[in-house]
C-alpha cells in the first residue's frame, strides 16, 4: 500500500524514536531519491538579482524569545523596501501558523522547522530576493544547516543579543511568565537550552542599540557586502 506524505511526515517528525533503515517509509523515499534528476533552469539567482539591481541574499536573525528580533526584522525590511530592494520577510510565528503548523517544539520539530525554513528561504534567493529570516533557531547544527542549504556566500547571521533576563523582563507575549510556571514545555531559556553563535557576521547588543541602530549596523554591512 502507498505510504502517503502525511504517513511520512509523521514517521520521520514525530517523537517517537529514530526510524529503522527497514522502515518503509525510507524504502519509499530512497526509491523516489533515486528517480530524481535536478533540472537545470537557464534563469539563475544573480540573473533574477541582477534584474532587480540587487544581490540576493538571506538575512538570518537569531536570538531568544524576546530579544528583538521580529522588530528588528519588520525594520530592516521598511528600511530596505524604501530604498527599492525586494525583499521577504519569513517570521517564526507566523511560518509556524501555516507551512510549519504540524511542528512541535521538541529538538526534532524545531530541526525540520529550521530545514524547512531554510528551503523556502533558498527558494527566494533563488527568485533573486533579499530574505530576511526571525528564527528563535536555537541550536548550532541547526543553523549550520541552514547556511549549508542556502550557501556560505549567500547568508549572513545575525545575532540579536539580549541576556535572558532582559528578555524575561519584557516578556510581550507573557510566554515566559507562563514557562516558569510550567505552561509551557521546551521553551528556549527556561527548560531548553539556547547556543549563542560562536562566530556570526553581526551582532546586534539591544541593550545598548535602539532598533534604528541595530538596522544601521545590518545596512552598513550589507553596503560593504555588496561591493565585495
Amino acid at each position: 500500500m502507498p505510504i502517503s506524505d502525511a504517513v511520512k511526515s509523521f514517521i520521520f517528525s514525530c517523537g517517537c524514536g529514530q526510524p529503522s533503515v527497514n522502515d518503509p517509509a525510507i524504502k519509499v523515499t530512497k526509491i523516489m531519491q533515486n528517480n530524481l534528476t535536478s533540472q537545470r533552469i537557464s534563469t539563475t539567482a544573480q540573473v533574477r538579482g541582477e534584474q532587480k539591481n540587487q544581490r540576493p541574499v538571506v538575512i538570518w536573525l537569531t536570538g531568544l524569545s524576546g530579544s528583538g528580533k521580529s522588530s528588528l526584522a519588520d525594520a530592516l525590511e521598511q528600511r530596505l523596501v524604501a530604498r527599492g530592494c525586494h525583499t521577504y520577510l519569513l517570521d517564526g510565528d507566523n511560518v509556524r501558523m501555516g507551512l510549519c503548523k504540524d511542528l512541535g517544539f521538541g529538538d526534532r520539530d524545531r530541526e525540520e522547522n529550521i530545514r524547512r525554513v531554510a528551503e523556502v528561504a533558498n527558494l527566494f534567493v533563488d527568485a533573486g530576493l533579499i530574505v530576511i529570516t526571525s528564527f528563535i533557531s536555537p541550536f548550532h547544527r541547526d543553523r549550520a544547516l541552514a547556511r549549508s542549504v542556502i550557501g556560505d556566500e549567500s547568508f549572513i547571521e545575525v545575532y540579536v543579543d539580549t541576556p535572558l533576563s532582559e528578555c524575561e523582563r519584557r516578556d510581550p507575549k507573557g510566554l515566559y511568565a507562563k514557562a516558569r510556571k510550567g505552561l509551557i514545555k521546551n521553551f528556549t531559556g527556561i527548560d531548553s537550552p539556547y547556543e549563542a553563535p560562536d562566530a556570526p557576521q553581526i551582532t546586534i547588543d539591544t541593550l545598548m542599540q535602539t532598533i534604528d541602530q541595530g538596522v544601521d549596523v545590518v545596512i552598513d554591512y550589507l553596503s560593504k557586502w555588496n561591493s565585495k
